[in-house]
């Protein structure tokens, strides 16, 4: 075997080495990808029971239903449907009606997110932007209220404060 063949052996042998274990962390790493969805991507997908998802938009007035024992029920939606979280625990301070979240957890057969995390919008005029293409695709989304997403402003609202630019 010549120099020359013997160097493409090995470039041919690393290179099989490479992708091989370029797959096992793609198979490993699978069940923990977790993708964005709204209320409507979850009835029109029809995702299946025990599925991990991220659920987004807004909470439904008058939805939020909270029990002594710290459980609470909610509904979130981008326009258009409605899905019921269920969760345990304290919320964030900034979650209310009417406001943005993001929840994430496992939906159940009865198609119902039972959360183990649920996250608030950060200040009045910020929304993840999976959430903002939600509601501008609903609908939904009001620029009139100041509100930006992707962190672009939007005209005439003010600027945020606090924080390096």
């Amino acid at each position: 075997m010549t120099r020359r063949q013997r160097r493409l052996v090995l470039i041919s042998v690393a290179g099989a080495v490479l992708a091989v274990a370029a797959a096992l962390v793609l198979i490993a790493l699978s069940d923990r990808i977790v993708f964005f969805n709204s209320p409507s991507d979850v009835v029109e997908k029809h995702v299946s029971p025990g599925t991990r998802i991220r659920l987004g938009g807004l909470v439904v007035n008058g939805s939020v239903d909270k029990s002594a024992d710290g459980a609470v029920r909610f509904k979130v939606t981008d326009g258009k449907t409605e899905l019921t979280v269920a969760y345990q625990g304290l919320l964030p301070d900034l979650f209310r009606e009417g406001q943005g979240v993001v929840a994430e957890g496992v939906l159940t057969p009865e198609q119902t997110l039972a959360a183990d995390t649920v996250l608030a919008k950060h200040d009045e005029r910020y929304m993840p932007p999976e959430v903002v293409k939600a509601l501008k695709e609903s609908g939904r989304w009001e620029d009139a209220k100041g509100a930006y997403g992707n962190g672009q402003p939007v005209a005439g609202a003010a600027a945020p404060t606090g924080g390096k630019r």
